[in-house]
């Protein structure tokens, strides 16, 4: 394909299980993270009933901590679909994903292929904050994979951007680095969609020698996208 190397996802499927929250000799029940709606159920939800689904979302933890659920943003019949971590002290007070410094930053990296936030479609993997912006927990990303799966099945998109290893390594199934999955374009789903990684913005923010990876990576999808060979026209 294009000269460049296409990698399918095999299996799927969410992991669930059972946390307790609170330390020893604490009377806080265990607190189950497994979706209380069935998945089955997630994934004939059309976008009314799947948004409220997130604001009510009792599913994990975090919903104790959390000041909304962050649902997502954009075109829902957007082309391009773009995959974040988690929402952070911003997009949890304000209810929309990657707003701040890493929203600014995204939004500076979809202008370099031509793309206005308006017409891509943004969501992240996690609905809820993690306190203190910590790394998601396996059950919490098992919790609202389906939300996410959904939303990707609504949209219908021509490719999905991933930012950061836990977009990554959850739409892949996969515990891989993310150095090591850049590069490479993925197909994700039934649907077979185009799929290509790249930094978190907010990695970027603290490590701005990585931007020249991250539009190598932005240029891959571009290429993909406007089914671009490598030694045709390029950004």
């Amino acid at each position: 394909m294009m000269g460049v190397d296409v990698w399918e996802r095999r299996g799927g499927g969410s992991e669930h299980g059972v946390v307790s929250v609170g330390k020893i000799g604490e009377s806080l029940p265990l607190v189950s993270i497994a979706p209380i709606i069935p998945p089955s159920e997630v994934a004939a939800m059309d976008w009314d009933a799947l948004e409220q689904a997130v604001k009510e979302c009792t599913a994990c933890p975090l919903h104790l901590t959390r000041t909304q659920g962050v649902f997502g943003v954009g075109d829902r019949a957007a082309q391009w679909f773009i995959v974040g971590e988690a929402p952070g002290e911003d997009e949890d007070r304000q209810g929309e994903p990657f707003i701040g410094q890493a929203g600014q930053l995204l939004d500076q990296m979809l202008g370099g292929i031509g793309l206005r936030r308006k017409e891509v479609y943004i969501a992240n993997v996690l609905k809820s904050r993690p306190p203190g912006n910590r790394t998601p927990l396996v059950g919490e990303i098992a919790s609202c994979g389906p939300y996410l799966e959904r939303q990707i099945e609504l949209v219908q998109p021509q490719i999905i951007l991933a930012t950061g290893a836990v977009a990554a390594q959850k739409l892949l199934a996969s515990k891989t680095p993310i150095g090591l999955l850049r590069g490479r374009v993925y197909r994700y789903g039934t649907h077979r969609i185009p799929m290509v990684v790249t930094y978190h913005p907010s990695y970027l923010l603290r490590s701005p020698h990585e931007k020249r990876k991250a539009w190598d990576d932005l240029r891959l999808a571009w290429r993909v996208f406007h089914r671009v060979p490598p030694d045709g026209q390029d950004l």
